[in-house]
């Protein structure tokens, strides 16, 4: 009896561990292939229902892959749910519709109202708040963005609708991009080519733990071709992208006043852009703190290698940014702190930029682009310099320029433009004025401009130039505790070249001649 007994609770106890061990024996993801569920690669046939009931049962399954293999897939916007990962592979295109109609507009995103309406709430892919998503696969991300765009001006009814125009082409937010991600947790885009959005290309709005990489974005469709675009996202790597934009390459914005973005890292990136290359702002409410860039190539590009931009009240601070090699760039640095929008004066602070090589030109660095970059406001203007203003009430401080060469053009003459040393103040403050290199107009100095900044430290400077300039190389107005160390001057231009006004030279800077 005793036996019996003890061989039924032996069994009854193996029974429970299988049935427990079976129980926790993780789910086989679901894997789809898009031709075999019925999606057809014609790249004529819509397959934007079958396509999203993949995506919709995977999710359901708990999780898994779409695998689109050989051809075109046509197809309206595609909503990527909760652990789902979307694989185009060599050889596969997932390619836009060019009927404005297919798209959705995504409603319920956490953008402040009446801020962010520079963004477009619409993509051809849409990841709104979902958790575990990742695009994959060495294939193609189609937009057919120029198409798409033409079709939306012409739909009259729609640009009521959906927003209004601008410069006679269809507003910003009536527009679609290649990716609108929002509000969602757990990103990953790896290894794909993206190209011809009819707006940015691949925008995170509210995102965290986001992971892109060794994808090529090629977005020269329309205007407003933003190659990748951070608002208030944070826990961010983007590394190993090659982007070719008619508009910023990549671009941090911010729409909420207390949102802190921080911990992103941008390396190993090689741009072109009809604007910036790299820039933050010009939607700048709320914080970006511990950013770093570095080991980034730029290239005809028709503004600025670095824009760093508080406008709007945004707190910037502790920012690196290092191992930048640009050439054929309008501009090197453009660091501005300004006063747009709001009573808040913003800060900008604790800035390092080292290790930086940039060559300008004498013309436009952007020949050949089908969207050229815009016409400044001064068309007719000696080569601007690097600079870094902030307000007289409110100023730039801590900002370190170190190991930074700059080849330039010089061809400065005072036929041109002229602000003599003598008279400063006509260099107009412009605290609400949109920030961008050339806001300023005509400026004395053909390096480096500086104006209400403290503790900006200069070391280890090379500056080169092509052919001569009239002006100094550096000037400095209302720059508190500026250091200069180690300043590599043109050949023949010895002194004279440092043109300080209400300024003061910190504790081991070297005199100024």
């Amino acid at each position: 009896m005793r036996i019996m007994l003890r061989r039924t609770v032996v069994l009854a106890v193996v029974a429970a561990m299988c049935t427990a061990a079976f129980a926790a024996k993780p789910r086989t993801p679901l894997v789809i292939d898009a031709s075999e569920a019925g999606a057809v690669a014609d790249g004529k046939t819509l397959n934007t229902a079958v396509l999203q009931n993949a995506i919709d049962k995977i999710s359901s399954a708990g999780g898994g892959t779409l695998v689109l293999k050989g051809g075109s897939f046509l197809t309206g916007n595609l909503f990527l749910k909760d652990n789902v990962e979307l694989r185009v592979e060599a050889g596969a295109t997932l390619l836009g519709s060019t009927n404005p109609f297919d798209y959705t507009l995504v409603t319920d995103t956490s953008i402040p109202e009446g801020r962010g309406l520079d963004s477009a709430r619409m993509g051809l892919i849409i990841i709104h708040k979902v958790k575990n998503v990742k695009l994959s696969g060495y294939g193609t991300i189609d937009g057919q963005g120029r198409a798409l765009a033409v079709a939306v001006d012409s739909i009259n009814t729609y640009n009521k609708k959906h927003g209004a125009e601008k410069r006679e082409r269809p507003g910003e937010i009536s527009r679609q991009k290649l990716l609108f991600g929002s509000d969602s947790d757990g990103i990953t885009i790896e290894n794909l080519n993206m190209r011809n959005s009819a707006v940015w290309g691949i925008s995170f709005d509210g995102c965290e733990n986001v992971r892109v990489e060794g994808i090529k974005v090629y977005n020269r469709a329309y205007w407003n071709n933003d190659g990748i675009d951070l608002t208030d996202s944070r826990h961010v790597v983007i590394r190993n992208c090659d982007i070719n934009s008619a508009d910023d390459g990549i671009c941090f914005k911010s729409n909420r006043d207390d949102y802190v973005n921080t911990d992103i890292l941008i390396e190993n990136c090689s741009i072109a852009s009809s604007a910036s290359a790299i820039k933050f702002g010009t939607a700048s409410y709320g914080i970006w703190k511990g950013v770093a860039i570095r080991n980034i190539k730029v290239r005809d590009t028709f503004r600025s290698a670095i824009a760093i931009e508080s406008v709007d009240g945004a707190r910037i601070e502790d920012i690196l940014v290092e191992n930048v090699y640009a050439r054929n760039t309008g501009n090197g640095i453009f660091l501005r702190l300004g006063r747009r929008r709001g009573d808040g004066g913003g800060c900008l602070r604790n800035v390092t930029i080292r290790n930086l090589s940039c060559e300008v030109p004498a013309g436009r660095p952007d020949q050949g682009y089908d969207i050229p970059g815009p016409i400044v406001d001064y068309p007719h203007h000696n080569p601007y310099p690097c600079s870094i203003t902030g307000l007289p009430a409110n100023h730039v401080e801590n900002v370190l320029i170190e190991n930074v060469e700059l080849i330039l053009p010089g061809r400065a003459t005072k036929a041109m433009g002229y602000v003599p040393l003598t008279d400063l103040d006509l260099v107009p403050e412009n605290e609400a004025e949109y920030p961008e290199y050339s806001m300023f107009g005509e400026l004395p100095a053909y390096a480096f401009y500086v104006r209400h900044a403290d503790g900006v430290k200069f070391r280890n400077i090379r500056i080169f130039l092509m052919e001569d300039d009239y002006r100094p190389a550096i000037v400095a107005d209302d720059a508190p505790g500026i250091s200069f160390q180690k300043i590599s001057l043109p050949l023949g231009k010895d002194k004279g070249q440092i043109f300080l006004r209400g300024c003061t030279l910190a504790d081991g800077s070297e005199p100024i001649e």
